[in-house]
């Protein structure tokens, strides 16, 4: 979908506003429709490939009501990514887990490349989750009588299947993560760094638009959980997708192109040192 800036001329008066058009529609000079409406020729309005929209989020307890998220609102487009902080139990990890299909917000809405998942079935949502997003969380979740090179194709394994390709990309995954020794390898014989490595090549196997990342780094040590960090931001470039990732580290959101900090249940853009790429 384009989003074209148009003009609407009343008489004298005239209206601008946002029209939305399929990709492959040709330009249009000029379309007529109880009224002149312009098409103001180069100017192309990029759409959000992520869009969360007032996201409430609130839990039943024995002594009440709690709110955890009260109006959250975010967009963001493919290579983009995004830190987000907040204290413990503010709502960081329910939010990721609302934007990542895992969990339902009480109000609001999410929308991911123009799809909304929640009327979705269980089926056609564990599909879309599985080809379209991509996790990685604090624990990373290895299995551990699988091989480093099988624990990254385990999400094909919910697709069309592990093939070839699949391996080959696999292989090429682990490789440009330094891991390209280690394929045969079972994660009690690699490092906690290590471990989590093979869990961003997993995350990123079915080539996924968004990836969500719920404290990646918070097991590891500096050193380690500063070169996680590097890579993350390198192959979300590299792979043109998404990147949410929930931090307690303010040193490692600096480094994010956009941060945004859980304040009340509402994010709030931050400035960061980091220079948007």
């Amino acid at each position: 979908m384009r989003r074209v800036l148009c003009q609407l001329r009343f008489g004298m008066m005239q209206v601008r506003f946002i029209l939305g058009l399929p990709r492959k529609t040709h330009r249009l000079s000029r379309i007529v429709f109880l009224a002149d409406i312009v098409l103001i020729s180069g100017i192309d309005i990029p759409m959000s490939d992520l869009v969360a929209r007032q996201v409430t989020k609130t839990f039943e307890t024995p002594a009440g009501e709690l709110s955890v998220l009260s109006g959250s609102d975010l967009e963001m487009r493919r290579g983009e990514a995004v830190a987000i902080t907040g204290p413990s139990g503010s709502g960081k990890s329910t939010l990721l887990y609302i934007i990542g299909t895992l969990d339902y917000a009480t109000s609001g809405n999410v929308s991911i490349l123009e799809t909304d998942p929640a009327p979705m079935t269980p089926a056609a949502l564990a599909k879309f989750r599985n080809d379209e997003i991509g996790f990685i969380f604090q624990d990373h979740h290895l299995l551990p009588q699988c091989s480093v090179l099988e624990n990254v194709l385990l999400p094909t394994l919910a697709g069309a299947g592990t093939g070839k390709v699949e391996e080959q990309r696999a292989t090429q995954l682990l490789e440009r993560v330094g891991l390209g020794e280690r394929l045969t390898h079972r994660p009690a014989q690699l490092s906690g760094g290590e471990r989590q490595r093979v869990a961003v090549c997993r995350a990123l196997i079915n080539q996924p638009s968004l990836l969500l990342a719920d404290e990646p780094t918070g097991n590891l040590d500096r050193q380690t959980a500063t070169a996680v960090g590097s890579l993350l931001l390198e192959l979300r470039e590299e792979q043109n997708t998404m990147l949410i990732i929930v931090t307690h580290s303010t040193e490692l959101a600096e480094r994010f192109p956009r941060w945004c900090e859980l304040v009340d249940g509402k994010l709030v853009e931050r400035k960061t040192t980091a220079h948007a790429s």
